[in-house]
C-alpha cells in the first residue's frame, strides 16, 4: 500500500541517512522486490496438487505465480529434470508494499505462539529469507477451502550492500525481529 512507501519516506530514509551517513539519497537501501515460493513435494505423484498451489499463491499475492521445475533429476525423491515441483511469484513496486504491509501486520500476527523472527536470516548481500510453515496466517485463506496445509519461502531482496544495514532497514519498516 501507498501507506508503507510514504512512511519509508518520511521516517525510514532519513533515519538510515543519519545512521550511516549516508551523503547523497540515492544511497539509502531500498526493498527491491519480495519472492514467495512454495515448494510443492507431492506435485511428484499427483500433477493436481500444483493447481491447488497455484491457486493459493495467486490470492496470497494478488498476482499469477509461475510454475517452477527441476533443474536436474534426482532418483531418490522420483523427480526427473523439467518436472513441475513448485510454484512462485515475484512482486514489485506497489503489489511488493501491498504485500509487506500485509505480511507485517496481519500475517505474522496470526502466527501461533510468536516471539518476533529469527535476526539470523539474511545471506551476506543484503536479502532476507522468511519461512512460513502455513499459509493459513494470510487473511484470504479460508481454513475451509484449502486441501492441504503448505509452507512457503519469502525472501525480501533489498538494495542494501551489507546485512547490518538490511536489517536497520527492515527494523525501521516494522519488521518484528526477536531479541
Amino acid at each position: 500500500m501507498a501507506r508503507l512507501k510514504e512512511f519509508y519516506n518520511q521516517e525510514v530514509a532519513p533515519a538510515m541517512m543519519k545512521k550511516f551517513g549516508y551523503t547523497n539519497v540515492m544511497q539509502i537501501p531500498k526493498v527491491a522486490k519480495i519472492v514467495i515460493n512454495m515448494g510443492v513435494s507431492e506435485a511428484v505423484g499427483n500433477p493436481k496438487a500444483l493447481d491447488a498451489a497455484v491457486a493459493d499463491l495467486t490470492m496470497i499475492s494478488g498476482q499469477k505465480p509461475i510454475v517452477t521445475k527441476a533443474k536436474k533429476s534426482i532418483s531418490a525423491f522420483k523427480v526427473r529434470e523439467g518436472m513441475s515441483i513448485g510454484t512462485k511469484v515475484t512482486l514489485r513496486s506497489e503489489r511488493m508494499y501491498h504485500f509487506m504491509d500485509k505480511l507485517l501486520n496481519v500475517a505474522l500476527a496470526r502466527v501461533r505462539d510468536f516471539r518476533g523472527i529469527s535476526p539470523k536470516a539474511f545471506d551476506g548481500r543484503g536479502n532476507y529469507t522468511l519461512g512460513v510453515k502455513e499459509q493459513l496466517i494470510f487473511p484470504e485463506m479460508e481454513y475451509d477451502k484449502i486441501d492441504k496445509i503448505r509452507g512457503m519461502d519469502i525472501t525480501i531482496v533489498t538494495t542494501a550492500k551489507t546485512d547490518e544495514e538490511a536489517r536497520e532497514l527492515l527494523k525501521l519498516m516494522g519488521m518484528p525481529f526477536s531479541a
